[in-house]
């Protein structure tokens, strides 16, 4: 029902005149009322309120202005920001590379420090830190936004049989499919430069043998050396050759023994 307020002014002087005014207020009715914006979407567990540092908004999130997700969510709350940050910690740039880190994956083809690279040079090496030690790599931040596991960052020209095979995805890309199906959708091709894809239980890597080591004071048993052949017997020399019988041939008459001369007499 609409408001109706009745004011009255009373006028002073000789000859009072009463003026009656009648205001009619009328509430604009049913879907003539604008609607009140929707809240913003909320973010994962303990994000922060929106339109402060490190804001998730709707679909991969906003970042404060112009960021982007999920790295500059994690440069706000490694860093606040500050891609050039050195605070002399031991600790540099928006993500805060430890120095032996930086140099192991790659990032001294950028710059002598993190917080000397830029910031997409030094997302570039976040990447690879991603891809081998996971979110693990930023435990508090990485909790704060709900990031876990390992992930790989699509580049240019990968494809889901490359990935898994350079990953060692066990299922092969397949599996890396399945694990990734929400966001890639129902087909495998489907992958665009830039997607975080999460990478499944790699397969297991055969150990290499180690040969035991000996027991102390145990002498090593030598390898057993080829027996050396032994020389064949050489043969005996051969007789005189036989006879036949019958063969007319007069055997060869054997010398008989000199006697031994005789002692002179006396």
């Amino acid at each position: 029902m609409p408001n109706h307020r009745t004011c009255r002014a009373v006028g002073a002087g000789a000859a009072a005149v009463v003026l009656a005014c009648v205001l009619v207020l009328e509430l604009p009715r049913g879907d003539a009322v604008a609607a009140a914006p929707p809240p913003p979407a909320p973010g994962p567990a303990g994000a922060a309120h929106p339109g402060s540092p490190g804001v998730i908004g709707s679909g991969p999130g906003d970042c404060g202005p112009g960021g982007q997700w999920p790295w500059d969510c994690v440069a706000d709350c490694e860093s606040g920001g500050r891609w050039a940050v050195n605070t002399g910690n031991g600790f540099y740039g928006g993500l805060q590379f430890w120095q032996p880190t930086w140099e192991e994956y790659g990032g001294l083809a950028y710059a002598k420090r993190a917080d000397l690279a830029g910031r997409a040079q030094q997302i570039r090496v976040a990447e690879d830190v991603l891809v081998a030690q996971g979110w693990s790599a930023w435990p508090v931040c990485s909790k704060r936004y709900g990031l876990a596991g390992r992930m790989h960052t699509v580049r240019e020209g990968d494809t889901l049989v490359s990935i898994a095979r350079r990953h060692r995805v066990q299922g092969g890309w397949r599996a890396l499919h399945e694990a990734n199906r929400a966001l890639i959708g129902p087909k495998p091709e489907a992958i665009a430069v830039g997607m975080l894809l999460t990478l499944p239980t790699p397969e297991p890597t055969a150990p290499t043998p180690v040969p035991a080591a000996p027991t102390p004071g145990q002498k090593p048993v030598p390898a057993a050396s080829k027996p050396v052949p032994k020389p064949a017997p050489k043969p005996a020399p051969a007789g005189p050759k036989p006879v036949p019988a019958g063969s007319g041939a007069a055997p060869v008459p054997v010398a008989a023994p000199t006697a031994a001369p005789a002692a002179p007499g006396p």
